[in-house]
């Protein structure tokens, strides 16, 4: 394994840098460790950097290694050019997709390894990324509040560039109907480009809880049709507010489904500023008759219950009937009985001023 060779070069490279150091300073092998220092300092403290040096590399070589086989990335098999008979791969069970990329029951269909961020992380947040490296879209450890692990993210650098995603449905293959402890924590896939998931609301309150930022819900219904909202100040509160979810203005072509969008009494039922997170196992919505967050199989900030709830029920093809509406809805634009088919939330600063973004970012 190259994670064992890895760590075998390293402890020959310390074994030899050891060797140098008793060479260099023999004082130390009977010296206390004041004295060694004073009569070589230097010399120590330089080969002490180098050790530490390649500590470093060992990490991040591993780190990658780990990476790469936690997520079974494969380098797609390019059949010969020679070979007249391709149809000998279906005989042993194995099917060539449009890209050229293998499918069977060993191994898993991927796509080229996303860029998935550096160990040693540098950004508090995509726009930070973007202004320093530009780099594609992609998966990226970012770090927040300094005091906190980094984790990893999508960022979106299209659309301006500089967007920190933190929800994404577009193949329904997620189940949004969790628990507080998912939602708190965060669920879904961090490998793809197509991945779907929702970040984490700790996650997600280390991003906006200081609300200067600009958030961007993007839309696209089955037609392939393409909608967008903006809220600026969009934040939310810490667990023990119940991550209540505050915004400021609105502006965009979908309508403001988060304050309701119609008249005083959809907005009294149907706004969600104010409104803390709900989830099937925590009810704190203001609907006295009953659960939000179990009828509409989502967790999200219900009032009584909603206008927009993009962590519902994923529905193809659009229009539904049920009991509730409880699909992936956004009731400005499509209405409460069309469940949308991608839809993204994201975020990055709001003097990050946008002036290439196209308004139908990517999703």
């Amino acid at each position: 394994m190259k994670t064992n060779n890895a760590v075998r070069d390293f402890f020959q490279k310390v074994m030899l840098v050891l060797l140098l150091l008793a060479l260099v300073c023999p004082t130390m092998a009977s010296s206390s460790p004041v004295s060694a220092s004073d009569s070589c300092g230097p010399e120590v403290a330089a080969l002490k950097r180098s050790i530490r040096k390649l500590e470093n590399q060992l990490l991040i070589g591993t780190w990658q290694v780990e990476h790469i086989q936690t997520h079974k990335y494969f380098q797609a098999f390019q059949p010969p050019m020679s070979d007249p008979e391709p149809e000998t791969d279906t005989a042993l069970g194995v099917n060539h997709t449009s890209s050229g990329i293998l499918d069977n029951s060993n191994m898993t269909l991927m796509n080229p390894l996303p860029p998935a961020g550096n160990l040693i992380v540098h950004d508090k947040d995509c726009s930070e990324l973007f202004d320093r490296l530009k780099p594609p879209s992609g998966f990226y450890r970012i770090r927040p509040k300094i005091h906190q692990e980094p984790f990893l993210a999508y960022c979106d650098m299209e659309d301006g560039g500089g967007w920190t995603v933190f929800q994404r449905r577009r193949h329904g293959k997620v189940d949004f109907n969790r628990d507080w402890v998912d939602y708190r924590d965060g669920f879904g896939d961090f490998k793809l480009w197509n991945d779907e998931f929702w970040l984490g609301n700790e996650h997600m309150y280390s991003l906006l809880s200081d609300g200067k930022n600009l958030v961007k819900i993007d839309l696209m219904d089955w037609d392939g049709k393409r909608s967008y909202a903006f809220y600026n100040n969009f934040r939310i509160t810490d667990e023990a507010d119940k991550y209540r979810l505050q915004y400021g203005l609105y502006s965009g072509q979908a309508g403001d489904a988060l304050t309701g969008g119609g008249g005083m009494v959809e907005q009294w039922s149907a706004g969600l500023s104010g409104m803390q997170f709900s989830t099937r196992d925590q009810d704190n919505d203001r609907y006295v008759q009953g659960s939000c967050a179990q009828e509409n199989k989502a967790g999200w900030w219900f009032n009584r219950c909603h206008a927009a709830n993009l962590n519902g029920n994923f529905y193809r093809k659009g229009k539904y009937k049920g009991q509730q509406d409880n699909g992936v809805v956004w009731g400005t634009w499509r209405g409460l009985w069309y469940s949308l088919r991608h839809t993204a939330m994201k975020v990055r600063p709001l003097v990050f001023l946008d002036v290439m973004g196209s308004g139908a970012g990517e999703m």
